[in-house]
């Protein structure tokens, strides 16, 4: 199968203004995600901004760059219009990654691609992991996904879903046995076609109030299809504390990367 890769980053962020241009051992954080996506299968990888700067790092670095606008109310209405540039098929598989992964395995990226090629009924493909740690659960930064026996999403919610009725009666203090808790992993592939409808379709209650688009996708009638993994992937950088504290992982050898 074929498909490509693209990496949205924006300057602007309200927890850490600038973060597609940190430094990780001598390089911007959105090269070093670009050169991790390189190293999957995607027959192009590409960087969509709505900056000159980063822009300009991409160039430099010789990383592809498409300029977007600015006024994307999302990441996915982002690629929306790389695709629409592309002017790409319908059934072409893009991959969205995310520009402050700069620790994401390749083959997680082959991975949900494949599983989208393999889904013709599916628009989207995603990932999620065991949730394993109680303070998980009810966390709403921590998001949960609920799928049917078919793998496909039925739910996503920063809720603690499914509801352990009879054993969280009194408080959320374990893990039942069996229960199916899964964390989604914010790692998509899309369809091109589905893409191009996505900023026609209106915002649903749910994703308003969970603030999770995929929720419109579902909300519409589109197919997430689900697959598990069972380990969480490496974090990304949200923060300036998560900077300094994944500087260490970097081993100060130019473009060697220790994971």
């Amino acid at each position: 199968m074929s498909f490509i890769v693209v990496v949205p980053a924006r300057y602007a962020s309200t927890r850490f203004p600038g973060k597609p241009l940190i430094d990780l051992d001598g390089k911007p954080m959105v090269v070093r995600v670009a050169e991790r996506a390189m190293l999957s299968n995607a027959a192009r990888v590409l960087v969509a901004t709505d900056d000159a700067r980063i822009a300009a790092a991409c160039d430099y670095s010789g990383v592809a760059c498409v300029m977007t606008r600015n006024d994307h109310p999302t990441g996915t209405d982002r690629l929306s219009e790389v695709a629409a540039a592309l002017n790409l098929p319908d059934d072409a598989v893009i991959v969205n990654v995310q520009g402050d992964e700069p620790l994401i395995p390749a083959n997680v990226i082959d991975q949900v691609a494949a599983m989208l090629d393999a889904r013709p009924n599916a628009a989207i493909a995603t990932l999620c992991h065991p949730i394993h740690d109680v303070a998980d659960v009810a966390n709403p930064n921590v998001v949960k996904c609920v799928m049917s026996e078919t793998g496909e999403a039925l739910y996503f919610s920063r809720a603690p879903i499914p509801f352990a009725r009879d054993i969280w009666r009194e408080g959320i203090d374990s893990i039942p046995d069996g229960l199916p808790l899964y964390r989604h992993i914010g790692l998509y592939a899309y369809r091109a076609g589905f893409l191009r409808r996505f900023p026609q379709l209106s915002i649903p209650a749910i994703e308003r109030h969970e603030a999770l688009e995929q929720l419109r996708a579902l909300a519409h009638g589109f197919r997430i299809a689900v697959a598990v993994v069972q380990e969480a992937l490496p974090p990304g950088i949200d923060t300036p504390e998560d900077y300094e504290r994944l500087k260490a992982a970097y081993s100060g050898s130019g473009d060697t990367f220790c994971t």
